[in-house]
């Protein structure tokens, strides 16, 4: 297993522009990190970058402390698995998974490749398909080989290119628990682009959000969600993604179309002299105001409105509020939009509502709001005025240390059933065969 060190990473094609801009990330032994964002952001050129797929124009790519920016893919001991799973069709299962250990030419023997793949595909639940070629395999079960194949090198880190794309909602989620168990119990090193929000929340240690080639935020999940470092992340994390409402200060109170919002002094204090701001908050924050418990009224504020409907889901419901902002807020909300890959930001204010709420459309009602939970965005540089960087750092470092006992609950599990990791060498490849930087990588 390995540390990956990035510093200042720059890609830039022909044309000079850069796909990756000055990115800097420390990925720990062991640790699980997302690379999130919206279509074209540069999340995979950074992971193919990383592998050695992707040359690097500037900066430097440590593994271990050691510059692999020159090494070729087959000597960065790295495993990928791809989008399309990039299996052999004419080979079985158990063919497939040996497949980087025959390229180590005279490095394994016949027993040690057997019991590598025997143990790969216990651990992935491939045994009584070892046999089987892939085209009479699920999507679920390609993507377990193409995982088994990973595991047998083992490298250093796993890199995930949007390894679930093409499976269904259901099966995604079945190997969305696959992957995360899998890589608690090797404890290696993991590097998973996605595009999906459930993928980036319930996966990864840390996720890093970029945009444009540019790394905006980097931190737990719950600290990106609770934490957000300016517009672009509180708007892309979460769904419902968070509500932005333009809001103007005056005699303490934020106006807003929702009425006047009574918010803390400690909130308002960190926006003073500003004449607008964006208010950001999440649907889960409003509630209707009669099911609130009377200890909580206090700490926000009650406003009427109209919803346009609700949609009821069992646990809980949605209800839409349609609100009008002055043409200078629309372009803005638009334009953010377009960052996270959206024609639009409506103007719309999702709130959630207890399943037990007789809250329904075309109905005027009485909403309650946490004022408490609130951000404050500048709507110039988007920055998140009311942003808590130590509270944020504390959730992180607690992701952290989380992430250390799971590693070491689920190796002690894994010793106790007997699927210990076999130590048969560096499983690394020979570029001579097998499709060139795609196969070494693979």
């Amino acid at each position: 297993m390995a540390s990956i060190t990035l510093n200042n990473l720059v890609k830039k094609y022909g044309d000079g522009f850069p796909a990756v801009n000055d990115i800097s990330i420390d990925i720990a032994d062991g640790e699980f990190i997302i690379l999130v964002g919206p279509s074209g952001c540069g999340k995979s050129t950074l992971l193919r970058m990383i592998v050695g797929l992707e040359d690097i124009t500037d900066g430097e790519l440590l593994i271990d402390g050691e510059r692999v920016n020159d090494k070729a893919p087959r000597d960065r001991n790295l495993a990928m698995v791809f989008q399309n799973y990039a299996l052999y069709p004419h080979l079985t299962v158990y063919e497939n998974i040996a497949f980087p250990l025959r390229l180590a030419k005279g490095k394994h023997s016949e027993e040690q490749v057997n019991k590598l793949v025997t143990e790969a595909a216990a651990t992935l639940e491939l045994t009584d398909h070892l046999q089987r070629k892939p085209a009479n395999l699920s999507g679920g079960q390609r993507q377990r080989v193409a995982m088994g194949r990973a595991i047998v090198r083992q490298a250093d880190a796993f890199l995930f290119d949007e390894p679930l794309s093409n499976l269904d909602a259901k099966l995604r989620g079945q190997m969305r628990s696959e992957i995360s168990q899998m890589q608690r119990r090797l404890g290696v090193t993991s590097v998973y682009v996605t595009h999906d929000q459930t993928e980036a929340m319930t996966l990864g240690d840390r996720v890093a959000v970029l945009k444009m080639g540019e790394l905006q935020q980097i931190a737990s999940p719950r600290e990106l969600y609770e934490q957000p470092r300016n517009l672009f992340v509180a708007g892309f994390i979460g769904s419902p993604s968070m509500n932005f409402i333009p809001a103007t200060i005056e005699n303490g109170k934020l106006q807003t179309v929702l009425g006047d919002l009574d918010v803390p002094a400690e909130k308002l204090a960190k926006v003073e002299g500003k004449k607008v701001v964006l208010v950001g908050v999440r649907p889960e924050f409003f509630e209707d105001a009669k099911l609130v418990e009377e200890s909580k009224l206090p700490h926000g504020s009650i406003f009427t409105a109209t919803l346009t409907h609700t949609e009821w889901l069992g646990n809980e419901q949605y209800g839409y509020i349609n609100f009008n902002p002055d043409p200078e807020m629309r372009e803005l909300l638009n334009n953010l939009a377009r960052e996270m890959d959206a024609d639009e930001l409506r103007p719309q204010i999702v709130v959630t509502l207890d399943a037990a709420s007789r809250i329904r459309g075309g109905r005027e009602a009485e909403i309650w709001l946490d004022t408490r939970k609130l951000h404050l965005f500048d709507p110039e540089s988007g920055e998140n005025l009311t942003r808590d960087a130590e509270a944020g750092a504390a959730l992180t470092a607690e992701a952290g240390e989380e992430r250390a006992e799971e590693i070491a609950t689920a190796q002690e599990a894994d010793r106790a059933q007997g699927h210990g990791t076999s130590d048969a060498g560096d499983g690394s490849t020979d570029n001579g065969q097998g499709g060139g930087k795609h196969a070494a990588a693979s």
